[in-house]
């Protein structure tokens, strides 16, 4: 289990500031046990935090990375489409307010709008926080069935026959990438578990 607030503590140390005020930390954890959630939840940010801690030193500034991980679901509305912009611009706020430089809010507010999938990581840093963000493709077999449990949970408002459609296109979408994971590191772990898991997935879907 992740130690959080040892986590906390470190990525602002890592930006060369002193840990804000703990209302912020507690919001933050608050937006991560609202009710309809079920997959982007404290769950998948310790996740997250627990994989960063292996992989750190893949990080050009891991500071910046571990705040990126801790603010990039800090919204998340399951109907909305700017909950990544939504959450990049509270990181941006609260960074700034704590006294981090322009530079760096401005790379942190780009790590979290990577989170979007839409476009493969061209950055080190943005690299290695995509891949922990889905790492959750090339978890053991029985986590991923609950992922994909949690997935469909959040979107209980959308029919069935459409969300199998449009939830095995996305799945296929990351199964056509040459590559899943960009960093060696996580592609040498988890790239075939993950293969197989959305081919599975997929499968089942279509079933």
């Amino acid at each position: 289990m992740v130690d959080r607030i040892a986590s906390w503590r470190h990525a602002w140390m890592g930006v060369g500031v002193a840990e804000p005020d703990a209302a912020l930390l507690a919001a933050l954890l608050a937006r991560y046990g609202e009710a309809q959630r079920f997959y982007h939840t404290l769950q998948h940010l310790d996740e997250c935090l627990a994989l960063f801690e292996t992989t750190s030193a893949c990080a050009e500034r891991p500071g910046e990375v571990a705040l990126a991980l801790w603010f990039h679901d800090a919204i998340y509305d399951v109907q909305g489409r700017d909950n990544e912009a939504r959450s990049a611009a509270w990181a941006r706020e609260a960074l700034l307010a704590a006294g981090v430089g322009g530079a760096a809010v401005e790379r942190v507010v780009q790590l979290i709008m990577a989170t979007r999938h839409d476009v493969l990581p061209l950055t080190v840093d943005a690299k290695l926080l995509v891949d922990i963000d889905l790492a959750i493709l090339g978890a053991e077999a029985s986590r991923f069935a609950q992922y994909e449990e949690q997935i469909r949970q959040e979107y209980a408002w959308v029919a069935p026959a459409v969300f199998a459609a449009r939830r095995a296109a996305v799945l296929a979408g990351f199964l056509a990438r040459p590559r899943i994971y960009a960093t060696d590191a996580l592609f040498k772990r988890l790239e075939l578990p993950a293969r197989a898991n959305l081919q599975a997935a997929i499968l089942q879907l279509g079933a």
